[in-house]
């Protein structure tokens, strides 16, 4: 949404393919780290930016898109459930979704005490009890910095943590211990309202274990939004688009902003950024090409 804010700013012809509206913040309660709002929810969040993308003549199309290709006068060809699209430029914005357990209650309590990123809405599980559910580095960091802040946390992986070395030391010296849950795997949340209990199991004594918590981290990494390109661009080995740091593929015209790329961090205020600078560094490409002419 950003990216099409700055090329309606550059009185370029735009048009907005999505699959569905707001991404990742939509599953965010609060926000307490997005500028200019000390606290806000994900899906309002989203509706500002919404409010403001229609502030311009930017056509808007909910579909999805399924293949990208590069064509052979340097053009583009998008191809989404709904049609066909010619381009010069091409920003590619798709973002990441959460790897899922894909157990009963996680959908149900999404955004209601499930969450995917301790990041954000750790601060909200203040003296309550959570548990991370991952093994990785990113379940391990969640487990660090939530236990700041929340009164009990449960760490619970199905293998032994894959984490680097260093990680694990940190779990270890924490002034708060975590409680770990080693060769579990989860099987239920269960809640009225609001996350309540987590159903876990020990994978070689099956025997179960229900944990009261008020807050789920589901930290089993990401997958980027990147099929649909997989047969032009170069990916890393988590099938991130990889780019330099103004936004460019190794295909000319061809742009990356956000989640969905190699960079480093994965925060909305950068998202955004991304979009702003991916949109500025795409008008100068075809300010270029059309001077080139």
């Amino acid at each position: 949404m950003t990216a099409a804010v700055y090329t309606a700013r550059k009185r370029l012809k735009a048009i907005m393919l999505t699959k569905e509206f707001g991404g990742q913040p939509m599953w965010t309660m609060d926000i307490e780290n997005y500028m200019g709002y000390q606290f806000i929810s994900g899906p309002e969040l989203m509706e500002k930016f919404d409010e403001q993308v229609r502030q311009f003549p930017i056509e808007i199309k909910y579909e999805e898109v399924t293949s990208l290709a590069h064509n052979a006068d340097g053009t583009f060809s998008v191809i989404s459930d709904g049609g066909e699209y010619q381009a010069q430029a091409v920003i590619i914005a798709s973002g990441k979704r959460p790897r899922c357990l894909e157990v009963p209650g996680e959908a149900e309590f999404t955004g209601r005490g499930v969450s995917y990123c301790a990041t954000c809405d750790g601060p909200l599980f203040a003296d309550k009890n959570v548990a991370i559910i991952g093994g990785g580095n990113s379940a391990l960091q969640a487990a660090i910095e939530v236990s700041g802040v929340a009164a009990k946390v449960y760490l619970i992986s199905l293998t032994d943590y894959t984490a680097e070395p260093i990680v694990i030391e940190k779990l270890k010296e924490l002034a708060q211990p975590v409680i770990e849950f080693i060769g579990y795997t989860t099987t239920e949340v269960k809640g009225a309202q609001a996350v309540e209990t987590l159903i876990i199991i020990n994978n070689e004594t099956k025997e179960q274990t229900e944990l009261a918590v008020q807050g789920v981290f589901v930290e089993i990494g990401l997958l980027p939004n990147s099929e649909f390109c997989k047969e032009i661009l170069t990916f890393n080995k988590y099938r991130e688009v990889v780019t330099d740091c103004r936004t460019r593929t190794h295909i000319p015209g061809l742009f990356a902003a956000g989640d969905v790329t190699n960079g480093p961090d994965k925060q909305i205020v950068i998202a955004a950024g991304d979009g702003a600078k991916a949109a500025m560094v795409a008008y100068e490409y075809l300010l270029h090409k059309r001077g080139a002419r």
